[in-house]
């Protein structure tokens, strides 16, 4: 049961008569009766809302920045109509609107109510309860009772690097040979022969093929297919931290989205972001363009256990796949467990690969996690640590205008160079390290694989 704004206004007019009523006490009782009559009967007119059944059709599927459609079927099974409000409850991140519908359903009819969700967040949003409030014909109470409707709208990475693809995919054709520029390199798989010209490298020189035509003929060769490139993506305690704007106050957050967005040119562009949503922006990225060029690509979402695998999946289904995986993991608040993460990548990657680590250039972690079981990886593949780097460093070590500026400054430019030493250590353990802001770490990620392809070393 609720008491709607009408009551109120008709107890407040009963409390004026009380007032000047010449026997106030008698007065109080009658009014009193009156309105719980009043309630009563409006109670007692108005629509059933226990039997209502509900059902739900629309989108399971949204990128982030995009809207998703729901639909919520109300079917009235009783005779009396049902006239009220309904409310439709997501999560906050779930961004659901409008917040009340109104509702009216004749008796055995149904009606189609629609809610409109803006998701700020990543992840799966799950539907809570239908609230639906029933008036009275007087609109002085209504009958009210909620129920579980369940429905779950996957929010999927928005894979915003997307733009830098055809660049990249305009660099590998230029390497396997449909524009005339062909790779000579050793590592790389012979593609044909052709005559020598001055400038060509001697030591591509096929002599048994010169000595039947009579002439100098040089091989040509082109980038290995079908390698396996296996991503390895972080989830532990350093993927957590916000890189990029300062973190929206709680207060704002609640009340306008869990972070700032802004929309230019079609994109989403949403200032700090989590280091693990750049890293799987990152992955999309390389994850594309390595499938692309005819290589497999395996994905592994790890901290202390795995928390995402995908194998197997063809070039078509691929991002699919990942998108689907990714969009429910979150960072653990945990340490990683870099000697598990070993363990699991060398347990499922048995021939030579291209080993891809999605992570942050933390001396501490890496110190103590990654760089002593670093050998046992580096051994058996090739391995590439790329990085999310916070561009907010760089900016405090520029400004020194006050004495705590130059403080901040002179932490930031420890902090460099910390990630700098531990660069030149991954180094020469022969690990590539790509280390880049957060605009800049998926497109820098894919010319570095697009190196290692066109010098043979993948």
């Amino acid at each position: 049961m609720a008491l709607t704004g009408r009551a109120g206004l008709l107890a407040v007019l009963l409390a004026v008569v009380v007032l000047v009523a010449p026997r106030p006490a008698l007065a109080l009782a009658g009014g009193l009766l009156l309105l719980a009559g009043l309630v009563l009967a409006d109670l007692v007119l108005a629509g059933a809302v226990r039997p209502l059944r509900f059902r739900r059709d629309g989108d399971h599927l949204v990128r982030l920045g995009q809207t998703a459609r729901v639909d919520l079927i109300v079917d009235n099974p009783g005779r009396r109509r049902v006239r009220g409000v309904l409310r439709d409850a997501w999560p906050p991140s779930a961004g659901a609107t409008p917040r009340h519908l109104p509702l009216d359903v004749p008796g055995g009819e149904s009606r189609r109510l629609t809610l409109t969700l803006s998701p700020t967040r990543r992840g799966d949003r799950d539907a809570v309860k239908v609230t639906v409030r029933a008036l009275g014909p007087l609109g002085i109470a209504a009958r009210q009772g909620s129920h579980t409707v369940p429905w779950t709208v996957r929010v999927l990475p928005p894979f915003l690097s997307r733009k830098h693809l055809p660049a990249r995919l305009a660099r590998l054709r230029e390497l396997e040979g449909v524009h005339p520029a062909l790779v000579r390199g050793q590592g790389t798989e012979f593609d044909s022969l052709r005559e020598y010209v001055v400038g060509d490298d001697v030591r591509s020189i096929d002599w048994r093929a010169t000595a039947r035509r009579h002439d100098v003929v040089v091989r040509t060769w082109r980038p290995e297919r079908d390698r396996r490139v296996l991503i390895v993506l972080d989830t532990g305690r350093t993927s957590a931290g916000r890189v990029g704007a300062a973190p929206v106050p709680l207060a704002g957050a609640v009340a306008r989205t869990a972070a700032t967005v802004q929309d230019l040119g079609g994109d989403l562009v949403p200032p700090g972001w989590p280091r693990l949503d750049w890293s799987m922006d990152a992955a999309l990225l390389l994850a594309a363009l390595a499938a692309r060029a005819g290589d497999r690509v395996d994905f592994l979402a790890y901290d202390r256990a795995v928390r995402a695998w995908v194998s197997g999946a063809g070039r078509t289904e691929l991002l699919s796949a990942l998108v689907n995986v990714m969009a429910p993991i979150e960072a653990e608040l945990v340490e990683a467990d870099a000697a598990g993460m070993v363990a699991a990548v060398l347990a499922r990657a048995k021939r030579r690969c291209l080993v891809v680590v999605l992570t942050d250039l933390n001396s501490a972690s890496l110190e103590e996690g990654l760089l002593p079981v670093l050998p046992q990886l580096s051994s058996r593949h090739l391995v590439l640590v790329a990085a999310v780097s916070d561009p907010r460093v760089a900016a405090m070590a520029a400004s020194r205008s006050t004495a705590e500026q130059v403080y901040d400054a002179a932490a930031a430019e420890h902090l460099t160079g910390d990630r700098r030493a531990i660069t030149a250590r991954l180094r020469r353990h022969g690990v590539e390290v790509v280390d880049a802001p957060p605009d800049e770490i998926a497109p820098a990620l894919a010319d570095a694989y697009l190196a290692l392809k066109a010098t043979g070393r993948l």
